[in-house]
């Protein structure tokens, strides 16, 4: 043990007496710290991501949820205007067609072109609400929610030209009735004066 250490103590003394003289680079170290600091900002880092995907996830959900609200929403706007359209036929029919089938001024024979030519509107407007009915309720078909609300703005349009077709129906037998009843007072007036 003696002669290790005399050994150990030489070396020790040789290298001092040696290293006196030169320039010493130093010798790479490896810091340990360093290396514990980049894993935990790899794991952090990888705790972000992760976070990250989450809610993208999370958003991605939420805006085919309201994708989903949005074309619902769309079907509903779309009925509702159909059914308002059909209340409209329905106070035309009541009102302004009980109006001209009444007038004096309209001739026997034309009484059933006049309710051909609404009925013929009020029988489309009843299909249009058996279609929806059938769309709505049972899955049509197996179609998406982007078809099924394409369809219903289609017949929503057809609804609209429905109305404006019976709106203008009822304004041209009021402008003959109108005519009519002038022609009549024309024909009819006094001479003397």
């Amino acid at each position: 043990m003696k002669t290790k250490i005399k050994i150990l103590v030489m070396t020790v003394a040789l290298t001092l007496f040696i290293s006196g003289n030169a320039n010493a680079q130093g010798m790479p170290t490896y810091d340990n710290t360093n290396f514990i600091s980049l894993v935990k900002q790899l794991i952090e880092s990888g705790k972000q991501t992760a976070q990250m995907i989450k809610s993208v996830k999370f958003l991605k959900d939420a805006k085919e949820a309201i994708e989903k609200v949005s074309s619902v929403v769309e079907q509903l706007r779309a009925v509702e205007e159909i059914g308002q359209n059909n209340q409209r036929l329905i106070n035309v029919m009541q009102n302004d067609l009980q109006d001209i089938l009444n007038s004096p001024y309209i001739k026997p024979d034309e009484v059933s072109r006049v309710v051909e030519s609404f009925d013929a509107i009020v029988q489309n407007s009843l299909d249009t609400v058996d279609f929806i009915d059938e769309v709505l309720s049972s899955d049509y078909l197996k179609m998406s929610d982007a078809e099924r609300a394409e369809i219903l703005k289609a017949k929503e349009q057809e609804s609209k030209q429905m109305v404006s077709n019976i709106t203008t129906k009822t304004k041209r037998y009021r402008d003959i009735i109108s005519f009519r009843k002038m022609q009549d007072k024309v024909n009819n007036r006094e001479t003397e004066y």
